[in-house]
């Protein structure tokens, strides 16, 4: 059984891991391994080399073409168009290894031994990562045994969270944050086994999280949203997803995070009406704002006073539940921006210390 990592996690992992050491990830497609390597990687000044093996039908462009050479006579492999030039480390990220052909599969087997193609050995520090995808919508092939023992195995699983926490601090589009943090069933693609149309296979449009982004993206240029263009939406996430995305439009929070922790006097009375289950979306959106600096440096210490004038609120309203789901959050290691931020304030780390101590007594 594989070890099952989140987005965090993963983080942590690229950070821990020696380059010699290679890491294979299992997971769905769609689900944001490929953008967390890259963008980690990038930050590090290193170079990630993507192949999407599956559709590769020969081992050419991963290892070179066969060429004679003139002064010897032999043959040997040129390097390929990725090969680095300045002899630094690169990172090969092999995606899709289980579609691979065998002959691929060949290469890869000498690669993740001794970092080497045809002879040829990568620079030092370079690092080798794959992925195979999960499900039976794929046509896959058997991993030999041998090459899974060189690889440190893991199941990339993030969480809705996980989705939120990256599409808050990308700028994604605040409709699409919305309705995600209210259906989280629909991030990712239903579960197939539960679900008979997955039997017609292949044609069947369901959301993922790539797919949100589409969304979010073309929904950029549409403030107000037509008939076509939720038939457009229908086509990146599925009609189901689509149909439930329209509904959320028509749905208007009662307070938003930036008129809580900005104006809160002037919004305060909204919360009167608010359920716990409101609360507890309320709570989510303001950690994730905090989280991304959605704010003026400036406006820092008004936030902080809105912030406790909120969590007195909820104290006098007896919404207890809803002041143990913030501080929860607050405790999580995901939200060390927003914590780092409420810990500027003594009398908010007083009034969060205070209330779990109570409730553990």
């Amino acid at each position: 059984m594989s070890i099952r990592i989140d987005a965090k996690e993963l983080h942590d992992l690229l950070r821990l891991s020696p380059p010699e050491q290679n890491i294979m990830l299992i997971g769905k497609h769609g689900i944001g391994k490929s953008e967390i390597i890259t963008a980690y990687y990038r930050q590090k000044n290193m170079r990630v080399v993507p192949f999407f093996l599956g559709q590769m039908s020969d081992p050419g462009d991963l290892i070179g073409l066969m060429n004679k050479d003139e002064q010897t006579g032999r043959s040997l492999f040129l390097p390929p168009y990725w090969w680095p030039l300045a002899n630094e480390p690169i990172v090969l990220f092999l995606d899709e290894l289980n579609r691979a052909r065998p002959e691929i599969l060949q290469a890869v087997q000498d690669l993740s031994l001794n970092k080497t193609l045809a002879g040829k050995t990568l620079p030092a520090g370079s690092i080798v990562i794959a992925a195979v995808n999960e499900g039976d919508e794929y046509q896959l092939t058997e991993l030999d045994p041998a090459l899974v023992s060189r690889f440190n195995l893991y199941e990339f699983s993030p969480t809705v969270e996980d989705w939120l926490l990256w599409a808050n601090s990308t700028g994604i589009d605040e409709r699409v944050i919305n309705f995600i943090q209210k259906n989280h069933e629909h991030l990712d693609s239903p579960d197939r086994a539960a679900d008979e149309s997955w039997l017609t296979a292949g044609l069947v449009k369901t959301p993922d999280r790539r797919a949100w982004v589409k969304v979010a993206r073309f929904i950029e240029y549409h403030p107000a949203l037509e008939e076509i263009h939720l038939k457009i939406i229908a086509g990146m996430v599925g009609a189901a997803a689509a149909a439930a995305f329209r509904q959320n439009l028509h749905v208007v929070a009662k307070v938003t995070p930036e008129q809580l922790l900005l104006r809160f006097h002037q919004h305060q009375d909204k919360l009167k009406t608010l359920s716990l289950a409101e609360f507890t979306l309320l709570n989510q959106q303001m950690v994730f704002w905090l989280n991304s600096k959605k704010y003026k440096p400036e406006q820092a210490d008004l936030i902080r006073q809105n912030l406790l004038a909120y969590l007195k609120f909820l104290q006098k309203a007896k919404q207890n539940e809803a002041i143990a789901h913030l501080a929860g959050m607050m405790q999580s290691p995901k939200f060390s921006q927003a914590m780092g931020f409420i810990a500027e304030s003594m009398e908010l780390i007083t009034f969060m210390t205070d209330y779990i101590e109570g409730i553990q007594v």
